[in-house]
């Protein structure tokens, strides 16, 4: 037997943890069906995807409301000393992704107890390839908020370490940016160290150009605005002291809070390589996603909603769940990306960030407020009985108002009718 956590693996091959939950919704008898969330830009030799799981509870019927657990990890070697670290070697669960499928497969076995009271349908959706996938686009272009009953609100929660644990953190409007990824290589000429003369150096072009791309915020964007441009891989393809390479290669990501804002990031990043590359007598050339995620955008009637029922709370969560008080506060956007952007385009939605930082010394760690995506990443694992609690309340939730005339489409109701 393993957990989630002890078997991270990369977007689209996340084939033992499918199996896992398989295994653990067959233990509890939800029906699931298999195979989405297929990796539609695999090239030949890529990985196949479809990993993702789908189970609907309830009527079969509508009102349909979605509850979203992505389940990928990252390249990252773990440095924490948990009993139950990472065996995939060069492997971690440094997101939460594993922290988010445990808490949605909990809520899956109190729904199953509950199910004869689920008036409409409630999708448990769990989503392979959020780490660069994006596999949240390709389940929504296979259908899975389109299908028979068809979602009309969805929910996803993402633990947070820089909140302190109990507190949920959102807002209505942005909450988490859109995010693209660009590889620039910087063809030239290789060649003998002691001649440079006789070569094309890339190697200057390349530090130019990644201390330029620092201006695109710096200088050319307003000051008001959101964005980062982060540089994160520099390198050639020679590592030798006497060898000036043929190539060179930067990588990394941008950030911004619209869509229209990675369009000009796009545009700019791409004349600036190709000016330095001209300047140094090299050949640019410049990559993107195909598929770049936009901004993660809270349903702001579903925001408020959220915030007046947890107001309720208390007296109507999973009773042995809490022991200890829930606190909501509205939080200002954050320049993470994440792929369930994908859903909040489609239809109405709320994503959460739920507090862990306060685990210090409980499970032998030295702290659980450390950054999400580093490898000394840990969980306040009270944070598990949160999000399994508030999975089921907040479908339940929606349901009944959708039973009563809320949101149905895209079109946002007034607070009074919430």
């Amino acid at each position: 037997a393993f957990l989630p956590h002890q078997i991270p693996e990369l977007f689209f091959r996340e084939f033992k943890t499918s199996q896992f939950i398989q295994q653990t919704l067959d233990e509890i008898g939800v029906k699931y069906t298999t195979g989405w969330g297929k990796n539609a830009n695999a090239g030949p030799d890529g990985p196949p995807g479809g990993t993702g799981v789908v189970a609907d509870l309830g009527t079969g019927k509508p009102p349909c409301v979605a509850l979203r657990a992505d389940i990928d990890g990252l390249p990252i070697q773990e440095e924490t000393d948990l009993d139950f670290k990472s065996t995939h070697p060069g492997r971690m669960h440094a997101c939460g992704h594993d922290a988010h499928t445990t808490m949605l497969l909990a809520a899956a076995k109190l729904l199953k107890e509950r199910e004869k009271d689920i008036q409409g349908t409630i999708r448990l959706i769990f989503q392979p390839a959020e780490e660069g996938g994006p596999g949240a686009l390709m389940m929504r272009e296979e259908g899975v908020l389109t299908q028979y009953p068809p979602v009309q609100q969805i929910f996803g929660f993402h633990v947070w370490p820089k909140l302190p644990t109990g507190t949920l953190g959102g807002r209505g409007g942005p909450l988490l940016a859109a995010g693209d990824f660009f590889d620039i290589k910087l063809q030239g000429v290789g060649g003998h160290a002691a001649m440079p003369h006789l070569a094309i150096d890339p190697v200057p072009g390349a530090a130019q150009l990644a201390l330029a791309l620092q201006t695109l915020v710096s200088r050319d964007t307003d000051p008001i605005e959101s964005k980062v441009v982060s540089v994160t891989v520099l390198r050639t393809d020679s590592d030798a002291n006497n060898v000036i390479p043929d190539w060179a290669m930067l990588k990394g990501t941008f950030r911004t809070l619209s869509s229209a804002a990675v369009l000009e990031l796009r545009e700019r990043i791409r004349s600036m390589s190709e000016s330095i590359a001209q300047a140094n007598r090299l050949n640019a050339t410049v990559t993107y996603l195909k598929d770049f995620a936009p901004p993660t955008l809270n349903d702001n009637d579903m925001w408020t909603m959220f915030t007046e029922v947890m107001s309720e709370a208390s007296d109507s969560l999973p009773a042995g769940l809490l022991d200890f008080p829930l606190s909501v506060t509205e939080v200002p956007p954050t320049m993470g990306g994440e792929d369930f952007s994908f859903f909040t385009e489609a239809v109405p939605a709320l994503f959460v960030l739920l507090g862990h930082a306060d685990g210090k010394g409980i499970y032998g760690q030295p702290s659980t407020s450390v950054s999400v995506h580093n490898p000394e990443f840990a969980l306040d694992e009270r944070v598990l009985d949160i999000g399994a609690a508030l999975h089921p309340y907040l479908a339940f939730s929606a349901l009944d108002r959708l039973s009563k005339g809320g949101t149905t489409t895209k079109d946002k109701p007034t607070k009074a009718e919430l």
